[in-house]
């Protein structure tokens, strides 16, 4: 066996080339790249005391307990009245400037009002705040030279109240202007609400953040935290029966006819109806994904394949998709014929005259079906499994609360001005139909971001997907862009996928979890990330009742699609859901949304097939041990063992009542033992069973090259026959399992007269010995024979085996 890191790169590996025992983990990776428990101050209490940044006592807080607080100060400035004009432009274009120590923020500038409305928050960080004075100052813009100021009002912090929700919001109030020194009262007042609370406030998302205040322009809006919500899709399913008057543009010859239906983007079409004629029939479905709100239209071409490679279009119709009844089950919907426009004419007036009275028509069985779970997602990591219609959902089982706490040890992601690393990380979390997106922490390796979330939980064996991303969509990048840079995206720094069905219920698990990306260096652990995680049952009874139901809806089983239609509908529903969150405000972008669906997991990866080989082969590697025990035990290598597995085997036999629950019995204590050793913590990302780090670097090149290939011919040569190697290894197997299951079939076929002369009459001989003999003593001689001692042993194969590989197969027919 050789090694995969003694490899050349260049040179073909095969499966035969890999030993899965010789791999390249070091024991420090190990610790390193698994989950591990935090302590985090979870909800912690308010602080006690009248003075500082709290008061009136101890109090808890009555939301967000999986997160730690953090404490802001919170300034809203609704508008104001009264103002005095300019002295030369005899108008005034206030704006509120509210600072804090170091930190400013500034309200938009409102052209000659007297009486302006802003409405707008800000949040200072207790953490970052370095003075003891609030400072909200209204100037007037002036279009050269300096601003006018106005007037201002100060606040004392220690003498700010304390908001906690559910409390209702604190009623702004009107203050008189104040000159700078605050001794004199100017004109004007301002409305304003100055108050200390947490990230629990509703006031935190819509609020202009202290820490972002390097961010201008649309930037802004993408350092917001916000929750999206996917759109409702549908699968549209167009059943084309058939079409009649039919009429070829040429007379001479018969038309040979299909169907093109198109939607947006996704372009089906019929095959070519067998029978030349104009009134063609095919009766066959066509299945479209379609997203609420309906604005694509339905669009039915029929065309003529006059070529292989040209087809003439012979009638067409434009349907819009409320035209269409909404199908829950699985019962006959009604088909009806729709008139085509001849293609070429409506389009002028005259040619509207000319066009002939009667028409072609087409028959169509057309629905949009709400008794399927369409699929945006992969399905190893499904989130969802609900119908489309609301009227079948169930009633949830569980509430699932996560709390993303923040982020440690982040690799920098891209360079500012001063060539210095950064990164401006943000979370996004996707679970069924609802998409949270955090906000973002600017310029910082340990984010904190304490937001909480909450999904409803309709079956357990689901799976919630979070991710961290690095935003560069924050105003000076996008300059960069606009000056002749590349098209700006969002960098992904790592995944964390939870299953629930792992998680206890009602215990809040608090971890940290690595964050990996593969890379094609190889996998890279880009940080950590710290979530606190809670799945409360709703009802018990309901979760061991979702256990024995299926796992989609009842009609993909009573009209089942096929492994190619599921395949091209999930990528389309991935497509549309990419496309319609990224016209949200802010934007969730394509490539996050892509990351977040597994979007690429169906391309072919040398890696991920060494991964998946040998896990069949863990698979097998207990019965392998069993079979290796077993034949010690007949063998003789232990007589103590042995002797014992004589005295078991002779109980049974005596007692064959005793066998099923015995078996039952024994799963029952392995059960209990194992109960010890469950795991601790739920599973994460694992780069020994993902073979990330003892993958060849030819393999991560192929696995990150681009489709159609932009490698060169004799890379993809070399890759070409590597494939085709372990191809070949695969189509071996797949051969000696189709040959033994041939030579059980050839027992009975007679295609080895004398082969099934000698098994019929074997047959018959044993039919007639097992029905004179009691099945007890049948089961004890033959244990005992398997049991028997060495030397009576043959190391010879056994006649059985003989005879049975001697048997045809079909292989002699293969080309």
């Amino acid at each position: 066996m050789i090694s995969i890191k003694r490899r050349q790169r260049g040179t073909p590996i095969t499966m035969q080339s890999i030993n899965p025992q010789v791999q390249a983990h070091p024991s420090s990776h190990d610790e390193e790249y698994n989950v591990k428990d935090t302590t985090p101050q979870l909800g912690e209490r308010w602080p006690n005391g009248g003075r500082g940044w709290a008061s009136g006592g101890e109090r808890s807080t009555s939301t967000y307990d999986l997160v730690e607080q953090m404490f802001y100060l919170y300034v809203r400035v609704v508008k104001a009245k009264g103002l005095p004009p300019g002295t030369l432009t005899s108008s005034c274009d206030p704006y509120v400037e509210v600072k804090l120590g170091n930190y400013k923020g500034r309200t938009k500038h409102i052209e000659k009002k007297l009486n302006p409305e802003w409405n707008q928050v800000y949040a200072f960080s207790k953490d970052q705040i370095q003075s003891s004075v609030l400072e909200v100052i209204v100037k007037d813009k002036e279009t050269l030279g300096r601003d006018d100021y106005i007037g201002r009002v100060a606040f004392d912090l220690n003498e700010v109240p304390t908001r906690v929700p559910p409390d209702s919001p604190l009623a702004p109030q009107w203050y008189r202007l104040e000159d700078r020194r605050g001794e004199e009262k100017v004109r004007g007042d301002i409305m304003l609400a100055v108050w200390m609370g947490t990230q629990a406030d509703e006031a935190f998302p819509e609020a202009w953040h202290s820490d972002a205040a390097t961010v201008y322009g649309e930037g802004v809006f993408n350092i917001r935290s916000k929750v999206y919500v996917s759109p409702k899709l549908w699968y549209l399913r167009v059943n084309v029966i058939e079409a009649q008057d039919v009429i070829p543009n040429d007379r001479n010859r018969q038309p040979d006819v299909l169907v093109k239906a198109q939607l947006g983007n996704q372009v089906l079409r019929t095959k070519i109806c067998s029978a030349r004629t104009t009134t063609p029939l095919w009766n066959e479905d066509l299945v479209f994904v379609a997203a609420e709100p309906f604005e694509e239209q339905l669009t039915i071409t029929v065309e003529d394949r006059v070529h292989p490679s040209k087809d003439e279009v012979l009638g067409k119709i434009i349907l819009p998709l409320t035209l269409f009844e909404k199908h829950l089950d699985h019962r006959p919907v009604h088909s009806r014929w729709f008139n085509l426009e001849k293609f070429g004419f409506g389009v002028l007036e005259p040619d509207r005259r000319n066009e002939q009275k009667f028409s072609s028509r087409v028959h169509l069985r057309v629905c949009l079906e709400g008794g399927y779970h369409v699929l945006d997602e992969s399905t190893l990591y499904a989130s969802d499994q609900r119908p489309t219609a609301r009227q079948l959902w169930k009633q949830p089982i569980g509430m699932l609360e996560v709390g993303i706490l923040g982020a440690q040890g982040l690799l920098p992601m891209k360079m500012k001005d001063d060539n210095r690393g950064s990164t401006d990380a943000y979370c996004v979390a996707k679970y069924g139909q609802k998409w949270v997106r955090t906000r973002t922490i600017l310029d910082t390796f340990s984010p904190k971001w304490n937001e909480q979330y909450t999904w409803e939980v309709y079956d357990p064996c689901t799976v919630i997907t979070l991710g961290v991303f690095d935003n560069c969509h924050l105003g000076a990048v996008e300059k960069a862009k606009a000056t002749g840079g590349s098209a700006v995206h969002d960098s992904r720094i790592g995944k964390v996928r939870i299953r629930l069905s792992t998680l206890e219920a009602n215990r809040i698990y608090t971890n940290s979890y690595p964050l990996l990306v593969l890379h094609p260096h190889g996998v890279k652990k880009m940080g950590v990330l710290q979530l606190a995680v809670r799945f409360t049952n709703l009802s018990l009874a309901n979760m061991f009742y979702i256990y024995g139901q299926p796992l989609l809806p009842k009609m993909h089983y009573l009209r089942p699609f096929t492994v190619n239609q599921v395949d091209n509908l999930r990528f389309q529903a991935m497509n549309i859901v990419a496309v319609r969150l990224g016209r949200a405000e802010p934007p969730l972008r394509k490539e996050v949304v892509e990351y977040m669906l597994d979007v690429d997991s169906h391309m072919w990866s040398m890696r991920r097939s060494k991964a998946n080989f040998f896990r069949v082969m863990s698979l097998f590697s207990g019965l392998i041990n069993m079979g290796q025990w077993f034949n010690q035990v007949c063998h003789w290598k232990n007589p103590i063992t042995t002797v014992l597995v004589h005295v078991f085997f002779l109980i049974l036999i005596w007692y064959p009542e005793l066998v099923l629950p015995t078996l039952f019995l024994y799963m029952f204590f392995i059960g209990l033992w194992n109960y010890r050793f469950r795991p601790r913590h739920p599973p994460h990302m694992d780069t020994k069973l993902s073979w990330a780090e003892g993958v060849h670097p030819d393999e991560l090149d192929e696995e990150f090259d681009t489709f159609p290939t932009s490698r060169s011919h004799d890379v993809v040569r070399m890759r070409y026959d590597r494939l085709r190697s372990v191809a070949g290894r695969i189509q071996t197997v797949v051969g000696d399992i189709a040959t033994q299951g041939e030579r059980f079939q050839s027992l009975v076929s007679w295609r080895d007269t004398r082969a099934t002369s000698i098994f019929v009459v074997f047959s018959f001989c044993s039919a007639v010995v097992f029905y004179a003999t009691p099945p007890r003593v049948v089961a004890l001689v033959s244990g005992l024979y398997y049991l028997r001692h060495p030397k009576f042993r043959s190391k010879m194969p056994s006649v059985p085996s003989n005879f049975f590989k001697r048997l045809p197969a079909r292989t002699d027919s293969m080309l």
